[in-house]
């Protein structure tokens, strides 16, 4: 995409990830990044004796923090001239839990591109992360952009 029409035109579109794998190692690692070693993200025999769980499960927010990656795969282009900042979200909800060796993907739809002032524009985003093989989805969220003009 070069131009502001053209990614305009892509409001009301859905667009949709590859899968990828959650292994044991990316959770462990995203365990120690922050600092959140609960049992159920690392302990699967003890998880499997003393939750409903049948092994170790995914941090929700490690399935949050792959939003950018996924929608980089995605996503349309963003015009020429133009740079996006994560904004935020209007609402996150994990809705099953990722159990570890299954894949994910994100399904996002563009809902609103909206100028709040000269150069910059408001992007929504109603998003779903997808568990293979499950009618769940591991999140639901309305996730919020900006796309600044470069100076």
């Amino acid at each position: 995409m070069t131009d502001l029409t053209e990614f305009r035109s892509q409001v009301g579109k859905n667009f949709t990830s590859d899968w990828m794998q959650i292994d044991q190692d990316r959770v462990n690692a995203f365990a120690d990044i922050t600092i959140d070693h609960n049992f159920i993200h690392i302990d699967a025999e003890r998880t499997k004796r003393e939750t409903p769980f049948s092994g170790t499960i995914a941090h929700g927010f490690l399935s949050l923090s792959m939003l950018s990656y996924f929608g980089a795969q995605c996503l349309p282009v963003f015009p020429a001239g133009f740079v996006p900042v994560n904004y935020g979200f209007e609402s996150v909800r994990f809705a099953a839990p990722v159990p570890v060796g299954t894949r994910i993907r994100g399904v996002f739809t563009f809902k609103s591109l909206e100028e709040r002032k000269p150069g910059q524009f408001l992007l929504t985003f109603d998003v779903r992360v997808e568990i293979e093989n499950s009618t769940r989805p591991a999140l639901r969220a309305e996730w919020l952009s900006m796309m600044l003009a470069q100076a």
